[in-house]
């Protein structure tokens, strides 16, 4: 399959799936489909992914506006109007021609999801993405939310560090989903993971761990982590709006009974009160969540 490269191919392998893979793989195309192109374009919330171009480190950012900021302009080119603020990581990323972007549009209200992944351009008004890859995931393990309401927010001022506060940390023990940033040698890929309270541990100042649920089978994100163990992760208060930001390095561990842990090493930690001018309601756990391990 043309989506895959060597690292999926290898995880795929040692997960024993790679029939399966080739199989769903079959959904990666290059073409923004009308579904598609109707689902992007009534979206508030765009979460990209990238690498600074300074420092290399690997970041993911929330984009946020009225429906239709983001919108398909073409087969296979998303626009999107706006930016990050310039305290953002991001900043210069998504002003450099030819960045590998990874962006997904997350929607809580109809638990669906979509990946668009590509080469970035500057424009006018924000940037456009010429995709690469675009495609959409099962609904598991995202947890549903009524709906949302625009709320006229000042963000705050931006708090950075190097490891993780105490109240960072219970920010995240209390957290049902966060974005994980991840890239390659051709590209860049943003995924979604959910599940309740407690799925992810941030079990000292510098170090979180994740179990890696059953998925799709392509392993997009944890090949990447294969080939290059640079990683953003992106945790929202979906009430308040505050954004933590933290980028270092992840790798999995392969349990004996098969099970997946991935442990990511905090390099630089970025927090931003209101940073989403957004409240969406309260969730409705998934179904397909495990109970986190105790």
């Amino acid at each position: 399959m043309g989506g895959y490269h060597a690292g999926s191919r290898a995880v795929q392998d040692l997960a024993g799936v790679r029939e399966r893979a080739d199989h769903v793989g079959r959904s990666l195309g290059q073409d923004i489909k009308p579904v598609a192109a109707a689902f992007l374009g009534i979206q508030p919330l765009l979460v990209v992914g990238a690498a600074d171009p300074g420092t290399g480190r690997v970041w993911a950012s929330p984009l946020a506006g009225a429906p239709g900021f983001a919108r398909a302009t073409g087969a296979r080119q998303m626009s999107v109007a706006g930016g990050p603020p310039p305290a953002d990581p991001l900043a210069a990323a998504l002003a450099t021609p030819g960045t590998p972007v990874g962006t997904i549009a997350l929607d809580p209200r109809t638990r669906r999801r979509m990946r668009l992944n590509g080469r970035l351009r500057p424009t006018a008004r924000g940037f456009a993405v010429t995709a690469d890859q675009v495609f959409s995931n099962c609904p598991k393990y995202i947890q549903r939310r009524a709906g949302y309401e625009t709320v006229d927010r000042a963000p705050g001022r931006p708090r950075r560090g190097g490891e993780m506060s105490s109240e960072q940390r219970e920010f995240i023990a209390a957290a049902d989903t966060f974005f994980l940033a991840t890239v390659h040698d051709r590209g860049a890929d943003t995924s979604h993971r959910g599940g309740n309270p407690g799925f992810v541990r941030a079990v000292s100042p510098r170090v979180l761990t994740w179990p890696d649920y059953p998925g799709n089978a392509m392993f997009l994100t944890l090949g990447n982590l294969r080939t290059d163990p640079r990683a953003g992760v992106l945790f929202l208060d979906w009430t308040s709006g505050t954004a933590l930001q933290l980028t270092g390095e992840a790798h999995t561990t392969f349990g004996p009974d098969g099970g997946r842990t991935v442990r990511f090493t905090v390099t630089e930690v970025l927090e931003r009160a209101a940073a989403v001018p957004l409240r969406w309601s309260a969730p409705e756990y998934s179904p397909a969540n495990p109970e986190p391990a105790r």
